[in-house]
């Protein structure tokens, strides 16, 4: 049976007036501002959030669409629909992360000695 909940931030308010479609982008574009949904973060697939909101999947298509058009969001084909950073550098940043979080899994190293290896190299003079 598929998941239907709804990830935390994007439930949409049926007291409010506008429509669902720009409840949902608003809700996204929230999310990236306050943290809730950081920048990385993998959006439910449209249908499965059409689903879990009761809505018609052209509804959330037409909101990815939007966000996808505005930069808050990108669609990397079937891996799904992703938040992007607010900037440039914060994106770029992402990317170089992802790629690092893909090598270091692949080496068989565990998330807290990835991270120590990176803090490391972080932390050393320039």
């Amino acid at each position: 049976m598929a998941d239907t909940s709804v990830p935390a931030g994007l439930e949409l308010d049926p007291e409010d007036p506008r429509p669902p479609s720009e409840q949902l982008r608003h809700r996204v574009q929230q999310g990236r501002t306050d943290g809730t949904l950081p920048p990385g973060t993998r959006l439910p697939p449209v249908r499965r959030l059409a689903e879990a909101l009761g809505l018609a999947a052209g509804t959330v298509a037409k909101a990815y669409r939007e966000l996808e058009a505005a930069g808050v969001i990108e669609t990397r084909g079937r891996q799904g629909s992703f938040v992007r950073a607010a900037d440039r550098t914060e994106d770029l940043a992402v990317q170089a992360a992802r790629r690092y979080a893909t090598e270091v899994a692949g080496l068989g190293l565990s998330a807290e000695h990835a991270l120590e290896l990176v803090t490391a190299q972080l932390r050393r003079p320039r």
